[in-house]
């Protein structure tokens, strides 16, 4: 029993969030995305290692659940967080939209970037950010997409990353 089934259903109990961050590429940075490193010229600007997949993800779950955003909980002008593991933020993340009495029961993004190409790590991506959420990697949707050389991504000068989650107050 999930507390959705039809007779027994709520939609107060449910709750979207969604999310969106943006870095910029820069030189002698390493590319993570969903927690995996990506052979790249470039990598991601950031106070963290700017995995802007999980970022996005982050932001996602706390827009559920009302808490701001991740720069709140890990600002980037803590040392703490220099250089932190962005899928260790979201298990922080995940941790504390539980404590708030919600579960996360889908979470789908997209990543924009014109280069390099992400279908190989696709599923390496999905299995990480599942990890670090604390649910099935067949509640974690991750697609990627290029802007046919428009904008900032299409310029290649950096990458955005969107996401949307579904909540609920199950129990």
């Amino acid at each position: 029993m999930t507390g959705l089934e039809p007779s027994s259903f709520d939609p107060t109990r449910l709750r979207i969030g969604q999310g969106y961050d943006v870095h910029a590429f820069a030189e002698g940075r390493r590319l993570v995305l969903g927690g995996v490193d990506i052979p790249h010229v470039r990598g991601l600007l950031g106070h963290s290692d700017a995995d802007v997949l999980a970022h996005a993800i982050s932001d996602a779950l706390l827009g559920g659940v009302r808490g701001g955003d991740i720069g709140r909980l890990f600002p980037d002008t803590d040392p703490a967080y220099k250089d932190a593991d962005s899928l260790v933020l979201l298990a922080a993340v995940a941790a504390f939209v539980r404590s708030q009495g919600y579960e996360i029961l889908d979470v789908d993004s997209v990543v924009a970037a014109q280069a390099p190409k992400l279908s190989p790590y696709r599923e390496a991506m999905r299995q990480n950010l599942a990890t670090a959420m604390g649910v099935s990697v067949d509640n974690v949707g991750v697609k990627a997409t290029t802007t046919e050389h428009l904008g900032f991504e299409g310029r290649e000068e950096g990458i955005s990353a969107t996401a949307a989650c579904l909540l609920c107050r199950c129990k």
